[in-house]
């Protein structure tokens, strides 16, 4: 598959395209015009909101609805997904996560009994409490709607918007691991593995923050490897020139759907090229694989090549991904 071919599948791809109505969203609320009595850090763009509670510490705010098609097809591996991926968002916040709250709608009490299994899994291998929320004893359809809380020094926060011109870009996965059974595009790397490993890599993401080893983070989500970077790289209102050859990878997996993937533990940063080693090697005491890949640049434009050829994948002066 060719650069062009490669760039033309990730703009048409779901986890990309269905971003795009966050902006709809997010225009309803405005928050510089409203008198509260707390300071809002940072609300839409970050993988969680940030509010400040004392002069020290901040909030840490985030929530995740799990697609319908998981819950029909595996409610078991829905309501495992449902920890790891709000998890991984205060991990990639630098924060440390304290409890979660969820909102379960029941068509079929079977269905709900294997997502409670699998939330249950997912609590003891995180060790995150879940602790309220609310149900809906007779839905029209299964949902699950999952939120958690976690909590930050001020100081150590790591943000979306905070990439810098020249920064490395690193890219940063567990690559032992397995592609999950029922769904093409889930790399799992946490069902398999000891509490201590899971819990040690969100614990690595705090190390980081706390010593300011990334200008920016976030995790790999449903938009895959370079979708993430282009939000990342649109709420920095930056640009970012990037080698895909270099992308950690599995070798036995075709890189467009290693590009499309959702990671059990997977993260892209931009980094000062002084902290990059640093930064490779507190990642990889925990066995997550980090690469630089590319470069923060000052066009507003995520370029990907491949040693020969290069292709605009994103133009953010022409067209956005979320809208944050």
């Amino acid at each position: 598959m060719d650069l062009r071919e490669i760039v033309n599948e990730l703009k048409n791809f779901e986890g990309v395209t269905r971003k795009k109505g966050i902006k709809e969203i997010i225009s309803t609320f405005k928050f510089n015009d409203r008198d509260y009595n707390f300071n809002i850090i940072s609300d839409f763009g970050d993988d969680a909101a940030i509010i400040a509670i004392n002069d020290k510490d901040a909030l840490l705010l985030a929530a995740d609805g799990i697609w319908g098609k998981i819950l029909e097809v595996d409610p078991w591996w829905a309501g495992y997904c449902s920890v790891l991926v709000n998890a991984n968002d205060i991990a990639a916040m630098g924060g440390k996560s304290i409890g979660m709250t969820s909102i379960i709608g029941i068509k079929d009490w079977k269905i709900c009994k294997e997502i409670l299994k699998g939330i249950n899994y997912g609590v003891d291998k995180f060790g995150i409490p879940m602790v309220g929320g609310h149900t809906h004893p007779d839905a029209n359809c299964n949902v699950l709607d999952v939120s958690i809380t976690g909590i930050v020094n001020k100081n150590n926060i790591l943000k979306s918007n905070g990439a810098k011109i020249g920064d490395k870009i690193v890219f940063a996965y567990d690559l032992e691991g397995r592609i999950y059974e029922k769904f093409s595009l889930n790399w799992d790397t946490t069902t398999m593995k000891s509490k201590k490993l899971v819990r040690d890599q969100l614990k690595a993401l705090e190390i980081v923050g706390e010593r300011k080893l990334a200008n920016a983070c976030k995790d790999i989500s449903n938009p895959g490897a370079l979708g993430t970077l282009g939000m990342l790289l649109e709420a920095s209102k930056k640009g970012g020139y990037v080698d895909i050859r270099r992308i950690p990878k599995p070798e036995n997996i075709p890189l467009i759907q290693w590009l499309k993937i959702y990671p059990g533990c997977g993260f892209v940063f931009t980094a000062s090229e002084k902290d990059v080693s640093t930064l490779k090697e507190i990642l990889e005491e925990v066995n997550i694989t980090a690469e630089v890949c590319g470069e923060v640049i000052k066009e507003r434009e995520l370029v990907i090549h491949d040693g020969k050829d290069k292709e605009v994948l994103f133009d953010f002066n022409k067209e956005y991904i979320c809208g944050c």
